[in-house]
């Protein structure tokens, strides 16, 4: 398996120098503050990117928007993806973000989900050229620090625009595109376009252009960065069910090997600290209630029994939260040992565009 040039180019995000070409993907529900404390804990992030943000929410105070950019010194360098379809708001929410110190905007072009769509923003915008680059540019113009643009490669497969719109959003002044390799069209469907994400790294001339999609595992990296010449590479739901996936990605790149992901104790672990710094944010009662989608999930990839997962879904008080750890910690893996290598966990996406995230 081909590894990165070692001396090739760092990537960067306008003058920072990322640490890797790695990046945490925006995650609706899941990349939030105590799940990027954790990931970047185990090391390799180069950046991370918050979930989208409703740009109009934030300006208004709206309490969850503003919960999403929750932020801490660990927690850097951070992006916060905003969405939105008036350049006035978008501007004034880059400068609220900027004010407020974060290292990047991005602006949130990809997402395909209906109620996103229809209001003009998310993947929409990819069907208004001269509306969205105007935009785009505003936003650039109104800040200092590093705007990106993440986009899919089109509305539907008679409209593959991303080339056009990096050239363009290059001109502008924009950092860095992140291109997730599908239609708005198929959705979560299909197989990610390795191919045309190549086009759009032909397109730029400049700037990074980062390949996300379908990367759950070291390998499907090396194939993003040698079949599309992508800069660095953007991993959302492969590091939900891998937090381990970008130190073994740094390890590969300098040495062609990598240790295993974390065992059932130490995912045990994770999960106990990831919970620890919810806690600290929303205290116990409602951190139980939030954690219950992100548990869901890490308990499947440790191979919990159903049931006990089911008693640790039914927790209400801290109580009954430590009482369900301990007995999945004390039964352990299913069909596995505590400290061999669990089986692959493959994290499901939404079957249509206009499912919920």
């Amino acid at each position: 398996m081909d590894f990165p040039d070692p001396k090739a180019a760092p990537l960067r995000y306008g003058l920072r120098k990322l640490k890797s070409r790695y990046l945490l993907s925006p995650l609706a529900g899941y990349t939030n503050l105590p799940f990027r404390q954790t990931v970047r804990e185990l090391g390799g992030v180069g950046l991370a990117t918050t979930d989208l943000v409703n740009a109009h929410g934030l300006l208004a105070g709206n309490k969850k928007s503003l919960q999403l950019i929750e932020t801490c010194p660990a927690d850097s360098p951070l992006a916060v993806q905003i969405f939105g379809n008036d350049p006035a708001k978008m501007r004034d929410a880059a400068q609220f973000l900027e004010a407020r110190g974060v290292d990047a905007v991005d602006i949130n072009m990809g997402c395909p989900v209906d109620r996103v769509t229809k209001r003009g923003a998310g993947a929409s915008m990819m069907c208004r050229s001269e509306e969205t680059v105007a935009l785009v540019r505003q936003v650039v113009e109104a800040v200092k620090v590093p705007v990106s643009v993440k986009m899919r490669l089109g509305w539907d497969s008679q409209q593959m625009t991303a080339p056009r719109f990096a050239r363009e959003f290059e001109q502008v002044g924009v950092a860095a595109v992140a291109i997730h390799g599908r239609t708005r069209a198929q959705g979560f469907t299909g197989s990610v376009d390795l191919g045309g994400i190549r086009q759009v790294v032909e397109a730029a001339e400049t700037i990074p252009v980062i390949g996300n999609g379908d990367v759950r595992t070291v390998a499907d990296a090396a194939v993003m960065l040698r079949q599309t010449g992508c800069q660095g590479v953007s991993i959302g739901r492969g590091a939900l069910a891998n937090p381990w996936i970008f130190r073994q990605l740094i390890q590969w790149e300098q040495t062609g090997r990598y240790d295993p992901p974390g065992n059932f104790d130490e995912r045990l672990q994770l999960l106990k600290r990831q919970f620890g710094y919810l806690e600290q944010l929303r205290g116990c009662r409602s951190a139980i209630i939030v954690f219950r989608k992100t548990g869901h999930w890490s308990l499947k990839a440790m191979r919990v029994r159903a049931c006990l997962r089911h008693r640790f879904q039914l927790a209400q008080t801290q109580e009954e939260f430590d009482a369900a750890l301990e007995a999945i910690s004390k039964e352990g893996p299913v069909g596995g040992t505590r400290t061999g290598i669990l089986p692959d966990m493959h994290v499901p996406v939404p079957s249509g565009p206009v499912e919920r995230w």
